[in-house]
């Protein structure tokens, strides 16, 4: 069976194929994540309004690698720091690759990469472009358990690759 573009937007096209139809993401050189500690041990997360499931959700800062006109090569670890200091004001200071794998493997092309930093330090505001409304919330690790249950309480919603990177954020903080 041919493969056969049944649509295309900007950062995305849909494709049918051997009867599988998936989302591929086109215009980026890649997808990351940042786990970030602050010197104080807070877990930073973001919240912001998702319109494909019309609801706050609350994730982990993240975003593409190579979407901006004039970077399209853009290194991974590059768009992480941009993407950490535009989503919540803070730096990394000693970022490193954890890991990398699919998003959804069933639905998308998407293969995200990563990111771990501890020690993040606050130089501005965050929030985001000026698309996006981003609130910035630094949770102590031991906290953010209860703390999540509060905001879906609240009525948001919470990526569950939030609850998987607990487990990461609890070996960045016990590294030397």
């Amino acid at each position: 069976m041919a493969r056969e573009i049944l649509g295309e937007g900007r950062f995305t096209r849909l494709v049918r194929e051997r009867g599988w139809e998936y989302v591929e993401r086109t215009n980026t050189s890649g997808i990351v994540i940042v786990i970030a500690l602050t010197a104080a041990g807070e877990l930073l997360l973001i919240e912001q309004h998702r319109p494909p499931v019309g609801a706050r959700v609350v994730e982990l800062p993240a975003g593409l690698a190579g979407d901006i006109a004039g970077e399209e090569d853009e290194a991974l670890a590059t768009a992480a720091e941009r993407e950490l200091l535009e989503e919540t004001g803070y730096v990394a200071r000693d970022l490193r690759r954890l890991t990398e794998g699919p998003l959804s493997a069933g639905l998308t092309t998407e293969i995200v990469t990563v990111f771990g930093t501890r020690g993040a330090v606050k130089v501005g505001a965050g929030g985001g472009d000026h698309t996006e409304d981003i609130a910035v919330f630094p949770v102590p690790l031991a906290d953010v358990p209860a703390w999540l249950e509060a905001r879906v309480a609240a009525g948001s919603m919470v990526d569950p690759k939030v609850y998987a990177a607990l487990w990461f954020a609890e070996r960045l903080a016990a590294a030397p």
